[in-house]
């Protein structure tokens, strides 16, 4: 007792395009909000906001493929991050320390940040 099902799909292309392009956009945005984000809560070091302001920045070379990077082009950055040991000056941020993005991270008091605010703005470019 057999039987034979058969479907056609039609995809409209122009509209996973344009979902497509509010995707990226999305991610491209959400990295930028996460960027000003740690920024307005002061928690990274600030001597000459070298590090802060001219040196941090939102990387979009991959978000194509999904991937966007906040870098920190300093050779001391690294340094700076991961030895929260430091005594770190508090004169302009009032939260500066190392590991800064920790709150944003699996386990910290912010990890929803990013997948909330993608989603939002997800929808927003979308048109959803």
């Amino acid at each position: 007792m057999g039987f034979s099902v058969s479907s056609k799909i039609k995809l409209n292309i122009p509209v996973v395009k344009q979902l497509d392009r509010a995707k990226q956009q999305a991610l491209e945005q959400t990295g930028d909000a996460l960027l000003t984000q740690v920024k307005n809560t002061q928690v990274m070091p600030f001597d000459t906001g070298n590090l802060q302001n001219e040196n941090t920045f939102e990387d979009c070379a991959q978000s194509w493929n999904g991937t966007v990077k906040i870098v920190s082009s300093t050779p001391y950055a690294r340094r700076l991050y991961f030895h929260p040991e430091y005594n770190f000056s508090r004169k302009e941020n009032i939260a500066a320390g190392g590991k800064w993005f920790s709150p944003w991270l699996e386990g910290g008091t912010r990890q929803n940040f990013c997948s909330r605010a993608f989603v939002r703005l997800y929808r927003k470019e979308a048109g959803l």
